[in-house]
């Protein structure tokens, strides 16, 4: 009774009543600890991310969280990578997401499955689609019905693949996330309740749950639904559960991201966190009970267009390919020290069968330094020209992602102060295909002076990095050209817009004549067998790499990321193909390859 007018007290909300989901459900929540057939039950999650993996690596990255001593695998879930367009669905190969969960259960794990719709995750968008978002008008987790009819849209989707899974349905689905550290975004009530009444309307009939730092658990967390708190490693987790045992008296002690480690951003040095920092969190947790995911055990790669970008004091900060995260397992799956003493710290505490074989090391190779001797203009790709008087973004044009040519012609002469509203995210100016200059959002640089003579040809090459998944352009990270184009304080009217969007690169024309950027590059190499590897980028500009027509990410020479994460899957044994499309001319164009990923790390040579 005491804890319930604590409760009261603090939130102003009635003390929540736990609801009975189901006759007997198989998990529930009884005072302050977890039941599993109606048994105590501690999770110890670690964080993966199906997209972020190769699928051939699926198992071996399970088996690995079993060897570490954990139970359960934390996983999201990216609407806009199973809904690319309004109404067409993907749940294949790499994106079939309730294959995952089955192999989970297949290696002893159970699943807390957090389906957003909004992830952060240093994920494109937060997992939120362009084109739900295209005009910049719908506001992005609300009750507007612009934004929770697609909403409740895509979860009954979603529930279609995944509610068969849940527990009480012999799944090994436990738990499921309402929306994500809600708190630190706003305080709508009737918005966590209608994300809410979404998944149940959806299928998802278990226990659900909420994350967010613990100081905004007031504005984050849902009476009568177990409330998760996420810090950092570097944070103490006996004050961080303090603030919970304040604010929310009621329910599970659970740290549901524990932060091992911290992402990349394009121009700054690698991350990383001390050893210690995560295994004192760790230690406290265990020495109480407390259940608690890693976040992340393994990272992984943002594979694609995939990764996003940060917007916070520092401004802009794009994500880089590597989602490294300085986790346990670093982005090839390896142990790292990490690894080693989380698994010493558990053993501890936990008998020996909690812990499973450890998967042998997969094979990787080298490659010695190899040429890239074919070159191709990007022309071949452009789509249909599409003229305005002022410059058009990309989602206005239907395109989410990768480059658009924005081309003026002028029979004037073009002198003097030549100023873009805002470039998003970088571009490559030219006159008559001579470099001008470029333009990098991160830097607020919006302004190159001009001298032209009448007839020049302006082409302005904007390509994109990540939209926002955290931070106050969340929804309103529109890309290409903002705002009109003005030289010497006039508008500069007349545009012809060629998109790029790089899905495909078939219409490229190769051959042995040296191209000016930008330009794509081709080599190939030949291997007797296969093996994980990384890509040296190492005297690259910036621009995207394929391997055997996979997209890899983006590179660029900002660092702190220098080199690229292949499978081994997207190998083969015989003739290999790498294209690397580079908007920098000149450069080495030259690749080779080793099993190690090449960090600027403080004071690390080049």
């Amino acid at each position: 009774m005491q804890r319930r007018r604590l409760l009261q007290a603090a939130t102003g909300l009635a003390a929540p009543v736990w609801p009975a989901l189901a006759a007997t459900p198989r998990f529930a929540v009884q005072g302050h600890q977890f039941l599993l057939d109606g048994q105590p039950f501690q999770i110890r999650a670690g964080e993966l991310h199906y997209p972020r993996i190769p699928r051939g690596c699926w198992r071996d990255r399970l088996r690995k969280l079993k060897a570490l001593g954990l139970n359960t695998v934390s996983a999201y879930v990216f609407w806009n990578a199973h809904e690319p367009e309004p109404g067409r669905h993907d749940f294949s190969a790499g994106l079939d997401v309730a294959a995952f969960i089955r192999l989970a259960a297949e290696e002893g794990l159970w699943v807390a499955l957090r389906p957003g719709p909004y992830v952060c995750a240093e994920w494109e968008g937060g997992g939120l689609p362009a084109w739900l978002l295209a005009g910049g008008d719908v506001p992005p987790r609300s009750t507007d019905p612009r934004y929770l009819g697609p909403v409740r849209q895509w979860l009954q989707r979603l529930g279609r693949e995944l509610a068969p899974l849940l527990v009480d349905q012999g799944g090994p689905i436990l738990l499921t996330q309402v929306e994500n550290e809600y708190g630190t975004y706003g305080k709508d009530a009737a918005y966590l309740q209608a994300q809410q009444q979404a998944l149940r309307d959806a299928g998802f009939s278990g226990l659900l749950y909420t994350a967010d730092p613990a100081k905004h658990l007031a504005e984050g967390s849902i009476p009568g639904v177990v409330a998760g708190i996420n810090f950092g490693a570097h944070e103490r987790a006996e004050a961080e559960f303090a603030t919970r045992e304040r604010l929310r008296p009621d329910g599970p002690a659970f740290c549901s991201e524990l932060w091992c480690g911290w992402f990349d951003a394009a121009g700054a040095l690698h991350e990383t966190t001390a050893v210690a920092t995560l295994t004192d969190s760790l230690r406290h947790m265990q020495q109480h009970g407390h259940s608690f995911s890693l976040y992340m055990a393994h990272g992984g790669t943002n594979f694609g267009f995939s990764a996003g970008a940060n917007w916070d004091r520092k401004g802009y900060q794009p994500m880089v390919a590597s989602y490294d995260y300085d986790a346990p397992l670093d982005e090839a799956g390896r142990p790292t020290p990490k690894f080693d003493a989380v698994r010493a710290l558990l053993a501890q505490h936990l008998p020996a069968s909690a812990f499973g074989p450890m998967p042998a090391p997969e094979a990787a190779i080298s490659l010695p330094r190899f040429a890239l001797h074919e070159s191709a203009a990007l022309a071949p790709l452009l789509g249909a020209a599409i003229t305005a008087d002022a410059p058009c973004t990309l989602d206005s044009l239907g395109q989410w992602q990768g480059m658009m040519r924005y081309r003026h012609r002028s029979e004037a002469p073009l002198r003097g102060p030549l100023v873009f509203g805002e470039v998003r995210d970088y571009a490559w100016v030219q006159a008559d295909g001579r470099l001008l200059g470029t333009l990098d959002r991160r830097l607020g640089e919006t302004t190159l002076t001009v001298d032209l003579p009448a007839g020049s040809t302006l082409d302005v090459w904007v390509d994109t990095t990540g939209r926002c998944h955290y931070g106050r352009n969340l929804g309103r990270d529109q890309k290409g050209l903002l705002g009109p184009v003005t030289l010497d304080g006039q508008p500069l009217v007349g545009w012809t817009h060629h998109g790029l969007p790089l899905q495909t690169l078939t219409a490229l024309r190769f051959d042995a004549i040296p191209k000016a950027g930008p330009a794509c590059h081709r080599g190939h190499f030949t291997l007797e067998k296969t093996g994980y590897t990384f890509l040296d980028l190492r005297g690259w500009g910036r621009g995207y790499v394929w391997v055997n027509g996979h997209l890899l990410g983006r590179h660029w020479q900002v660092g702190p990321q220098r080199a690229m994460y292949v499978p081994a899957e997207w190998l083969q044994a015989g003739r290999n193909e790498v294209i690397v499309l580079d908007l920098h001319e000149g450069g080495v164009r030259q690749l080779a390859a080793s099993p190690r990923q090449i960090w600027d790390r403080p004071g690390a040579a080049l």
